[in-house]
């Protein structure tokens, strides 16, 4: 617990540093196009030291984050062989790219939605919307509504809230962590249970895709 709480300390030091933009900028568009770690515990943090600037911290977050969904879709459009495929294996992605796929010409704008407000790794879906050649227009609609919901939702609540927010999350930190890691995992698994499933019980026919050539 002494740990978590220098940590949580040390973070919130970072968070309001005047360069503190620049790195959650700089975090939101990597994460989109091909960095594991996501941009939220940083905005979160930044949203907490200075909740009157919550609203701004969720824009350029979600801005940023776009911005790196182009360059993902960039890469898969323009360099996946070169880049795009050796990426997703370093990521553990290899195998979701032929589902993903699938799910993206089968869904269109709804799979990219669906993956830029959830769980569902968002670089996933960029770099794939980018390979199978997804209008770029409709790409970029969708990663806007995706991501605006995840983070202006955060900023606004920060906004209006923040101060009794952050005193309550100070003195439950432990078990607000807790709750946010059961909550991530039990979304992830609930996302995907969903998304494979008919309202008949039957698989979608995606799951068993297991290559591109299968589509």
């Amino acid at each position: 617990m002494k740990l978590l709480r220098g940590l949580y300390d040390w973070t919130m030091e970072k968070a309001s540093h005047p360069k503190a933009e620049w790195w959650l900028a700089f975090f939101a568009f990597i994460e989109s196009s091909f960095f594991p770690v996501p941009p939220h515990p940083l905005l979160g943090l930044m949203c907490l030291a200075e909740p009157k600037k919550a609203i701004r911290f969720a824009l350029v977050c979600t801005v940023a984050s776009v911005l790196g969904g182009l360059f993902g879709y960039a890469i898969g459009a323009l360099a996946y062989e070169a880049i795009g495929e050796w990426m997703l294996g370093v990521l553990g992605l290899s195998e979701s790219f032929p589902v993903a796929a699938c799910y993206i010409r089968e869904q269109g704008a709804l799979a990219v939605f669906l993956a830029a407000g959830t769980p569902i790794p968002f670089k996933l879906m960029t770099i794939t919307a980018g390979f199978i050649g997804m209008n770029l227009l409709t790409f970029t609609l969708a990663a806007i509504a995706g991501r605006a919901l995840i983070f202006m939702v955060v900023g606004i609540l920060f906004q209006i809230f923040g101060a009794p927010i952050k005193a309550f999350i100070e003195k439950y930190l432990g078990w607000m962590t807790t709750l946010f890691v059961v909550l991530v995992v039990g979304g992830f698994l609930a996302i995907t249970q969903l998304g494979g499933g008919e309202d008949d019980g039957a698989a979608h026919p995606c799951d068993s895709v297991t290559s591109i050539e299968d589509l």
